[in-house]
């Protein structure tokens, strides 16, 4: 064999190994990326009604910690797909509000708090941002909202196929009361009904969309 065809050999399998572990590394790391189908398959795997006692708490934690682990657009195909409703459905009362408070988005309340420190009309256009592109881009074909888990909310028959992401008595209270106060004294379900709504927000003020310029008069 000649030295020309050795050195090309030699050549080819070294290309061929860097491939390999770029791939094997690829392939690791994806298996370590938490997504929304991973946690369907989780779900699937663990029977959640028939648990009690301490492994029904270690299955909600491991949920908890997986949804955790979610980047937000996964978390937004969590709920466009309702992966979890059958799991929120079948918790009690005390373990809705448990996960609702273990799964919020890292720094939620930062920024509930910088939220209302933000001008009225500030935080009236933020608002108005939310909601509009919750509509624009979270609607449901069936004009139904979603919640925390994907869960179903009455349609609102005034807004078409793409309803409003909460309903109308919701949006005035946060307007009103203030988004911190309503929150921290909202029930489970409400929580759970203004989650996609909090989650949307926080993503905004975190991009850095808070509109900073005074609106035409």
């Amino acid at each position: 064999m000649s030295r020309q065809l050795r050195f090309l050999m030699g050549a080819l399998a070294a290309i061929a190994g860097i491939w390999m572990l770029a791939m094997a590394g690829h392939w690791y790391f994806e298996s370590l990326t938490m997504t929304a189908d991973k946690i369907q398959a989780y779900m699937n795997s663990v029977n959640f009604g028939q648990l009690t006692g301490d492994a029904r708490a270690r299955a909600l934690a491991e949920l908890e910690e997986k949804l955790n682990a979610l980047s937000y657009d996964e978390r937004q195909k969590l709920r466009m797909q309702h992966l979890i409703d059958g799991w929120f459905n079948q918790m009690t009362d005390a373990e809705k509000g448990q996960f609702l408070e273990a799964t919020l988005p890292t720094g939620f309340k930062q920024m509930i708090n910088a939220f209302q420190q933000l001008p009225d009309d500030k935080r009236r256009r933020l608002i108005d941002n939310t909601m509009r592109n919750l509509e624009n881009g979270g609607g449901n074909s069936n004009g139904r909202r979603r919640t925390i888990g994907g869960t179903n909310a009455p349609p609102n028959s005034t807004n078409g196929t793409n309803s409003a992401p909460i309903s109308p008595e919701l949006e005035a209270k946060i307007r009103s009361i203030g988004l911190n106060t309503f929150y921290s004294q909202s029930s489970a379900e409400t929580k759970a009904e203004l989650a996609p709504v909090l989650e949307e927000l926080q993503h905004q003020m975190e991009s850095g969309r808070v509109i900073m310029r005074q609106q035409p008069q």
